[in-house]
């Protein structure tokens, strides 16, 4: 009992019950790598969040332990994330009003928030949300917010700052401020550049980012620079995080609501895309709905710790499996290493130049950016290339907020799509005798006085409207004064009760029954017996005709049997439909 418990809620503490001596060489080497990574990306993402540099290792080091016990993938690294760094400041700073205290507060509410959806979704187990927003649609978000960063960090590795927030009036207020660009920060940060780079060429194995900012910080340190206008992060306050309850009006609550819910579906979905992905490459598989949960207690975790919202980290969990990172141990010894950095060590950071934390989150946001897959999607598939365009240019244009909005609309729409108005077939018997679907060529024949109908799309309320209309235009195509039977593939389309979509079942057979033509159900017979009863539509005698598989139903019509004698068709291989019924079963449940 207690070890189903412990596998339940801690999935990745459980896993560990297995770890092998071996590995433990390989973790720590990682957990260092992930570490040099880490440190200085957590302090230059609490710079884009407009926190203080120790939040970024707050957020950082908690989470990750927290997740090694939750969670259930061995690599992912959770940590402070582009995309929420960049949603927490879009949302937080129109609301705190310039207010230092207020954005602090609303930055731990949000993030709050953020795991409070995370938990209710667990408990739904809306795992599946993750493949709610398609990979064209994350695509065009990231590219967005990849540029909107970039733009952002433009002034501060220029030593310069933007009065307005919106990407397109940054980009017109560029022009205006470059005449007072600030020369020794511009040189900050091309040495930042250089040592990032030549770090990265020769020695790739080494953490490129936090040995540049160690020199950045060495040169502004010696040369006192701040004093020459050089802004550095400034007076550090570490130590053991103490939480203080945010104080917020419930207007400002209700502002929080939605880009909530936003950053939580943002969140897990890029935290999955990582997390599959490792697990893929590593042989073993993610519960989706663990991993709801992982991330929303990892985010309380982060806000009781004085942390903002965080995410998978794609980077750090990179390099955690190309240092050969093999459990959860690599996240709990580099968690343990951050914390002790931002509880004792956390005095250098004061030094630390904003250009250089500026070119840090350049890099990363390069990282992000992958405009040619958005054009390679032009000939691969057009509709998801205007999906992925359209989500990319409103978060450019509209904002990083409403451009998600419009990312989880479009994704929404795109489901409601293909189940609204999915594609459709008129089936008829191959010159094997088997059922396929009727096209132009002569190799499969429609049985004269039949016609069969397959819909693929479950039944419901909102499409059924349209299945009748579909079917009654196919009906009204044929020659109406010999059609006798209409046979509906019930396999893929009856996969659930919905009254709606029976009520119009009811009336379909009635108008048809009018015209003189009986109308067949073929599939999930006791299934769709037992709802006919329950809805009072009269089967049988007079009634709609159901049958167990299409064969049965086919075999039932006078027509089939009329063809088959006159020469017309060949008739129907049992077999050869068994295998196309078991397919099309298959294909329904997926």
């Amino acid at each position: 009992m207690i070890k189903a418990c412990i596998k339940y809620w801690l999935p990745g503490f459980y896993q560990l019950k297995d770890y092998q001596r071996i590995w433990l060489s390989d973790d720590i080497r990682a957990a260092f790598s992930v570490v040099a990574v880490a440190l200085p990306v957590g302090i230059a993402y609490a710079q884009l969040t407009g926190v203080s540099a120790i939040a970024g290792l707050y957020s950082t080091a908690l989470p990750m332990i927290i997740y090694a016990f939750f969670g259930t993938s061995r690599q992912l690294i959770m940590g402070p994330d582009t995309a929420t760094c960049a949603v927490i400041a879009a949302v937080v700073a129109p609301l705190a009003a310039g207010d230092a205290v207020k954005y602090w507060q609303l930055v731990i509410t949000i993030t709050l928030m953020t795991g409070a959806w995370c938990l209710i979704a667990s408990y739904f187990k809306l795992g599946m949300l993750a493949d709610f927003l398609s990979r064209p649609i994350l695509l065009g978000l990231l590219n967005g917010v990849a540029i909107t960063i970039v733009v952002g960090q433009f002034a501060n590795v220029l030593g310069l700052s933007f009065v307005k927030n919106q990407l397109v009036e940054q980009l017109l207020e560029a022009p205006m401020i470059l005449e007072r660009v600030h020369w020794q920060t511009v040189m900050v940060s091309l040495f930042t550049i250089a040592i990032y780079y030549i770090c990265k060429h020769y020695q790739p194995r080494l953490p490129a980012a936090i040995i540049a900012i160690i020199f950045a910080s060495v040169i502004t340190w010696i040369g006192q620079l701040s004093e020459h206008g050089v802004q550095v992060v400034g007076a550090v306050q570490g130590g053991f995080p103490v939480f203080q309850a945010p104080k917020f009006s419930l207007e400002d609550g209700r502002e929080l609501v939605m880009p909530a819910f936003n950053l939580a579906m943002v969140s897990f979905v890029s935290m999955m895309i990582t997390a599959r992905s490792f697990a893929a490459k590593n042989g073993y598989e993610i519960d989706a709905d663990k991993e709801f949960r992982a991330l929303g207690i990892a985010n309380f975790a982060s806000a009781l710790s004085s942390g903002f919202a965080i995410s998978g980290a794609s980077s750090r969990t990179a390099i955690n499996d190309a240092n050969g990172g093999k459990t959860q141990l690599v996240s709990i010894i580099a968690g343990v290493i951050i914390a002790v950095v931002a509880v004792v060590a956390y005095q250098p950071l004061e030094f630390i130049p904003i250009a250089a934390l500026g070119v840090v989150l350049i890099v990363s946001s390069f990282a992000l950016l992958d405009m040619k897959g958005i054009w390679l999607l032009r000939h691969r598939d057009t509709k998801a290339f205007y999906l992925s365009s359209i989500t990319f240019i409103g978060v450019l244009v509209i904002g990083v907020i409403p451009g998600i909005t419009l990312a989880v609309l479009l994704g929404l729409f795109q489901f409601l799509s293909t189940i609204m108005r999915p594609s459709d077939q008129i089936l008829g018997l191959s010159h094997r005798g088997s059922v396929r679907t009727l096209d132009e060529s002569d190799k499969v024949k429609a049985i004269p006085g039949l016609l069969i109908y397959r819909f693929n799309s479950p039944l419901t309320y909102f499409n059924a409207p349209y299945f009748k209309r579909q079917l009654l235009k196919y009906v009204y195509l044929a020659d109406k004064n010999d059609l006798s039977y209409v046979i509906i593939d019930s396999v893929v389309s009856f996969t659930y009760l919905d009254v709606s979509a029976m009520t119009m079942i009811s009336d379909l057979q009635v108008q048809l029954k009018k015209q003189g033509i009986r109308l067949v159900l073929a599939g999930r017979k006791r299934q769709l017996k037992s709802w006919c009863d329950l809805m009072g539509i009269q089967v049988g005698d007079g009634g709609m005709i159901i049958r167990s598989d299409m064969y049965l139903a086919i075999k039932l019509c006078a027509c089939y049997q009329t063809a088959v004698e006159n020469g017309q068709i060949v008739p129907l291989q049992r077999n050869e439909y068994k295998k196309q019924e078991s397919d099309t079963t298959v294909s329904a449940e997926v």
